[in-house]
């Protein structure tokens, strides 16, 4: 990943690389102008991890360039990273170095916060965790007011919770989210809510029910749900799962089930491939979806999955890679045409896109 120094210059230069690089791929077929959302300059990583390099009794944040594994660069401050996180930082550090207890054999931290401030810190180890770091940790984490969670092989210590309590804002409407820590969660809030209010305001006018594939949490799901009569989610992190029924417990909405299965599971089901325990409860018959939702991993959607899209009147998809995206695209616009087409700015300064593409059946 490419980074360059901030200046607005520079940051308008690189979204018009990107979004020459979109336009590139997109080559052949037809998209309307897209709608740019900028990020914030700074402060916008809701998530950040870095390794810790010792040097004799004195322990540092590093990173690595990518192939240059013995040759770290030390990390003082961190300007990508959310208030909480450049707060929490050099505090957190300073305990370290103050404790051989805290510091020996720590080699990763993990920081996750959230818009509505609350923050969680994972200390990674290569060693066996005891009552005595226990205390510590504890006194800690009162400390830092943050959660501590403390990992090494086999081992998990908490301290406070496993997770953070999100807060967005869509459309006027809060949505409250429970982020569990190692699972996967949107790592710019402040574009997170303009992708989500993006992608309601689009299906203001569809009707019928929704279909969505990686819900992950629910993130869109719980937006989304109010503008569908019912929802039908699937995802296959067990972890999301169980936190996306959390997250639409808390949020009162009542409209959706979700599914731990793959997208390729799904579609087998769906066309009748082949029968599925977790679908026993489930009348797939029963409903009427009219629009579909994706959000696939940086692969994109697989050839049946992408069948299955084009069988919807309406295509919502969101991408992280514009390349696997513009094949699906191509391949679903035999039967669909791109009525809207977005690029959110997730990550300032670097090379990664995000997208977002509805389609309507022509």
């Amino acid at each position: 990943m490419t980074i360059v120094p901030f200046s607005e210059e520079s940051y308008t230069e690189q979204l018009s690389q990107k979004l020459d690089t979109v336009n590139a791929l997109f080559q052949g077929i037809a998209i309307p102008k897209p709608e740019l959302f900028k990020s914030p300059p700074a402060g916008y990583r809701m998530r950040a991890e870095f390794k810790i390099w010792h040097e004799g009794s004195t322990a540092a944040y590093a990173m690595y360039k990518k192939g240059e594994y013995k040759k770290p660069y030390t990390v003082t401050t961190f300007e990508p990273g959310h208030v909480l996180i450049q707060d929490l930082m050099p505090r957190l550090l300073e305990c370290i170095n103050q404790s051989e207890l805290l510091r020996k054999r720590l080699f990763q931290v993990e920081f996750l916060t959230t818009l509505s401030g609350e923050a969680l810190i994972t200390l990674i180890y290569h060693k066996k965790l005891d009552e005595q770091w226990q205390a510590l940790a504890t006194s800690i984490a009162a400390k830092l007011n943050a959660h501590i969670i403390g990992r090494s092989r086999k081992q998990k210590m908490i301290i406070g919770s496993d997770f953070v309590t999100e807060k967005l804002n869509v459309g006027g409407r809060d949505f409250v989210y429970q982020q569990i820590e190692g699972s996967f969660t949107q790592p710019n809030a402040h574009i997170c809510e303009k992708m989500l209010t993006w992608a309601t305001h689009k299906c203001e006018n569809f009707n019928g029910d929704l279909l969505e594939l990686y819900c992950g949490n629910g993130n869109f799901t719980l937006p989304l749900s109010f503008y569908f009569n019912r929802v039908l989610a699937t995802e296959i992190s067990k972890v999301s799962v169980n936190s996306a029924k959390y997250n639409m417990e808390i949020n009162g909405i009542n409209n959706i089930d979700v599914v731990r299965m793959s997208s390729e599971e799904f579609s087998q089901a769906k066309d009748g491939v082949r029968p599925f325990r977790r679908l026993k409860d489930i009348d797939l018959a029963g409903y009427h979806f009219s629009t579909i939702f994706v959000d696939p991993p940086r692969a994109g959607l697989d050839e049946h999955t992408t069948t299955i899209a084009t069988q919807h009147d309406n295509i919502i998809y969101i991408s992280c890679n514009p390349a696997t995206m513009a094949r699906d695209v191509r391949a679903m616009s035999r039967t669909h045409k791109v009525t809207n087409f977005a690029l959110f700015d997730q990550f300032p300064y670097t090379d990664h896109i995000e997208c977002g593409a509805v389609l309507s059946r022509i």
